[in-house]
């Protein structure tokens, strides 16, 4: 039996071409945690709450090492913003923009993202 949400919950949903896409209940996610999310076209999505309450998403790719690791990342902020540190090698990624903090050469695709 499939259960349907109820409308009462307020949602989380990510921009994919020029689609929404309903991702999850706000309330299943943990602020300063991260998740990975399968998308339509299968690639991954990183998805996290900062501390501040704002939704974020970004590829789940890692572009260093190519595993699909950034969901399970460090959360910290900078004078730049919000920013998720790579589990395997450390380099940092805006959570806002997706470009790497550590090299101006490297970015990861940021998605928009609606809460309602």
């Amino acid at each position: 039996m499939t259960i349907a949400p109820e409308k009462t919950q307020t949602q989380v949903q990510l921009r994919v071409g020029q689609e929404w896409f309903p991702l999850c209940a706000l309330s299943l996610l943990t602020p300063g945690r991260g998740v990975a999310a399968l998308l339509p076209d299968g690639a991954q999505v990183a998805v996290f709450v900062d501390r501040e309450g704002a939704v974020h998403a970004i590829d789940n790719r890692d572009p260093f090492t190519g595993a699909q690791v950034l969901s399970r990342g460090l959360i910290g902020s900078a004078a730049a913003g919000p920013f998720v540190a790579s589990p395997l090698l450390k380099q940092r990624f805006d959570l806002r923009t997706g470009r790497c903090l550590d090299d101006d050469a490297v970015s990861v695709t940021a998605y928009e993202v609606r809460v309602g």
